[in-house]
C-alpha cells in the first residue's frame, strides 16, 4: 500500500514543533524543535478530526523520507505557548 492510500511511510521521522504561520491552501509553517522550519499539512482520514490549527499550537509532525522541509502533522498538543504577556 502506498503512502497516498493511506498506509504509513517508510523511513520518516517524528518530531515536535510549534505552528509559526498558517499558509494558503491548508497548509502550516511549523518550526521544529532545533530551530529548523517544515511546511506541513494536518493528516486526513479516521480520528484526525481537529478542525484547526492556531499560531502557537504544539505539533508532532511526520516528516517526508524524501523531502525535510516537508511534512504531515500528526498530532496536535494541548498547551499553547504565550506571546510576551
Amino acid at each position: 500500500m502506498s503512502p497516498r492510500e493511506g498506509g504509513d511511510e517508510a523511513g520518516a521521522s517524528v518530531v515536535t514543533g510549534t505552528v509559526k504561520a498558517v499558509l494558503p491552501r491548508a497548509l502550516y509553517r511549523v518550526a521544529v524543535d532545533g530551530g529548523a522550519a517544515v511546511t506541513a499539512h494536518a493528516a486526513a482520514g479516521p480520528g484526525r478530526n481537529f478542525v484547526r490549527l492556531v499560531v502557537g499550537d504544539r505539533v508532532t509532525v511526520a516528516l517526508s523520507a524524501r523531502d525535510l522541509g516537508r511534512g504531515r502533522i500528526v498530532r496536535r498538543g494541548a498547551a499553547r505557548e504565550r506571546s510576551g504577556d
